[in-house]
């Protein structure tokens, strides 16, 4: 066995690699692509891909594009995480959500998670849960000096907090080892419900119940900042940051101005909440930025540097659960928690995949409580302190973020702080025009849903779920990456119950399986994203065969699918026969740019409707379909 010498560089006999030597060869590919001709810097942009908030991620990131030194885990400015060993002791803490208004079956639920790896308890009470005087019998057997417990109980918050209090008390717990979050949201509530009228009073009595935990239970926060209200409302990972930051600096106010506390003191009766999705790493750079700006507003509020460490509680988001194909949502859910457990996040919440649904049965939570156990038991992945430190990319990603947050946040305390941008429309105007632009996004398939707007499965059994309680509502909207599809879905399933079919589309596909398999997959998976079921026997048809296959389909609209150089020959005077035949709709698959000029007005002339191709606007497409058909 050869030993090398200690002192040998590995990578002596290599050139050194310049950024230029890497253009010169993506310029080289994207030629041969035929994509785009540029040179230099221009090919890397090329690659680049736009994401909200104005940021763009780079194909390529070295050590010239790494901002400032981050620091250290445990250290200002905290971007590394909040305590100096991370997750490493004992993991995150897997925090279960429950909104069952039966206080005994919400007992059941509570033990099984709490007995299987849970590790704190987060109750929604009042209107939207769980009645406050049930919760003494919803949290039977649950040691209250060992597990946490969270609520969320809206405007019934400051019963709820007194409830939960009273309930110490009874259980003799020690005063210091009490452990919790009492939830007082105010703003996130005037967010929800659109009501300012009642702000004032809430804030005071958060305030008064901020001063009893700092006096009497040192180890339960009085305040929760929900950044949810605003990640729902459709707002950007920057505009979520920046809400959660006017949010805090409000309460801040509150409680340094008119309340008894410090600053050290109010920092510490704050814990931020915000959403993880599946782009995993705009997930863990939103939190590592959400942490340093933090620390910055805790410095000019005069925090000491040991108070300014944000705590984090991360839910995976409901924006991205689906109703449909529900089963997917835990790969979904599996990628935003490994994001959240890596971003740095001290509490993580998956949401169960049938949350869309309705009420989680027990596999549903069993599911989510063991996704953060496989995560940290078998994948260990809290036994490296910030396992994305480094990253020239996630540092680079995680400095963006924070500057748009920061401009959000100046933004929002221009206009008079959150509660003034909230009631005057501020806020609102914002997120829905971030919505808007991710909305024709959706439409157009650029970020595919799986199991929704990608591969739909018609055949596919719907999971019944019993109804959740209504949650406030009144304020700001919340949206759904699925609602446009889950819209056209809705309508072919009242076609099918009323006619005991779905609305149909025969797909024409026109010459040999080479020519047309390609175009035929991409017809059928499009139409069927709008329940509408692609019938396509047989496999292939001619100007002879295409008018009786069609009239044997049951489809009334139609769609071609081959080759361009099957179209030039066959595609004029099959589109002709299928309009004779009944057709309402001929579509046809393929880019109109791409086909000669003479043609596509002598196919439109045949009876060609639309084209449908890689980019377009489905939902326009399949709303179109279903309305043609006579589809409500």
């Amino acid at each position: 066995m050869t030993v090398l010498p200690d002192d040998l560089p590995l990578a002596a006999d290599f050139p050194a690699a310049t950024r230029d030597q890497w253009h010169h060869l993506v310029e080289g590919v994207l030629r041969k692509s035929g994509t785009v001709d540029a040179v230099g810097a221009q090919a890397a942009a090329a690659l680049s891909t736009a994401l909200e908030d104005g940021i763009s991620v780079h194909p390529l990131y070295t050590a010239e594009d790494a901002p400032a030194d981050p620091g250290y885990p445990g250290f200002a400015p905290f971007v590394r995480g909040g305590r100096a060993q991370g997750s490493t002791v004992s993991g995150w803490d897997v925090r279960q959500r429950h909104a069952h208004s039966d206080p005994a079956h919400t007992n059941r639920a509570v033990l099984a998670d709490l007995e299987n790896g849970a590790g704190s308890v987060w109750l929604a009470v009042g209107a939207a849960g769980l009645p406050v005087e049930a919760l003494p019998e919803a949290l039977k057997g649950v040691y209250l000096d060992l597990a946490p417990v969270v609520l969320d109980a809206g405007a019934d918050f400051d019963a709820a907090a007194r409830a939960l209090l009273r309930l110490y008390a009874d259980r003799q717990v020690p005063t210091r080892a009490a452990l919790g979050n009492l939830g007082a949201d105010p703003l996130g509530l005037a967010a929800r419900t659109g009501d300012h009228t009642d702000l004032a009073a809430h804030l005071s009595a958060a305030t008064e119940l901020a001063a009893v935990c700092d006096r009497d239970h040192p180890g339960v926060r009085a305040f929760t900042v929900d950044a949810l209200p605003y990640h729902e409302a459709g707002g950007s990972a920057a505009q979520e940051l920046g809400c959660s930051l006017a949010a805090g600096v409000e309460y801040l106010r509150a409680l340094t101005d008119a309340g008894p506390l410090t600053a050290e003191a109010a920092c510490g009766q704050l814990e931020f909440r915000y959403a993880a999705t599946a782009d995993q790493f705009l997930t863990i750079s939103k939190l590592r930025a959400a942490r340093r700006l933090w620390a910055r507003v805790a410095q000019v509020c005069g925090a000491p540097t040991e108070a300014a460490a944000q705590r984090q509680h991360a839910v995976t988001s409901p924006v991205m659960m689906t109703r449909r194909d529900p089963w997917v949502n835990m790969l979904r859910t599996t990628v935003a928690a490994l994001a959240a457990g890596v971003g740095g996040a001290d509490a993580v919440t998956v949401l169960p995949f049938d949350s869309a649904i309705g009420l989680p049965d027990d596999f549903a939570r069993r599911i989510a409580r063991n996704t953060s156990t496989i995560l940290l038991e078998e994948s260990q992945l809290a036994r490296v302190i910030d396992p994305a430190g480094g990253s020239w990319y996630v540092e680079s990603l995680t400095d963006d973020v924070a500057k748009a947050a920061w401009a959000f946040f100046q933004e929002i305390e221009r206009a008079g702080g959150l509660a003034q941008a909230l009631a005057s429309g501020l806020v609102e105007r914002r997120l829905a025009a971030t919505w808007e632009r991710r909305a024709k996004d959706l439409a157009r398939r650029k970020e595919p849903i799986t199991g929704v707007s990608e591969f739909p499965n018609l055949a596919e059994q719907q999971v019944e779920r019993e109804p959740a309680p209504v949650p406030p509502g009144g304020g700001l909207p919340r949206v759904r990456r699925d609602e446009a599809y889950e819209a056209l879905r809705a309508r072919s399933d009242r076609h099918l119950a009323a006619e005991g079919t779905r609305p149909r589309v025969f797909l024409a596909a026109l010459g040999p399986a080479a020519a047309h398999t390609a175009r035929t997959a991409f017809a059928a998976n499009l139409f069927q994203a709008g329940g509408i079921e692609a019938v396509h026997e047989p496999a292939t048809v001619d100007a002879e065969s295409a008018a009786e296959a069609f009239a044997a389909s049951g489809a009334r609209v139609v769609c071609l699918c081959s080759s361009d150089k099957v179209y030039e020959q066959e595609a004029v005077t099959v589109a002709e026969r299928l309009k004779a035949a009944g057709a309402l709709r001929v579509y046809l698959a393929g880019r109109p740019g791409e086909l000669r000029q003479e043609l596509r007005g002598e196919l439109q002339r045949a009876g060609v409707d639309a084209f449908v191709f890689a980019g377009c606007d489905a939902v326009e497409v399949l709303t179109s379909a279903l309305e043609t058909m006579g589809v409500a």
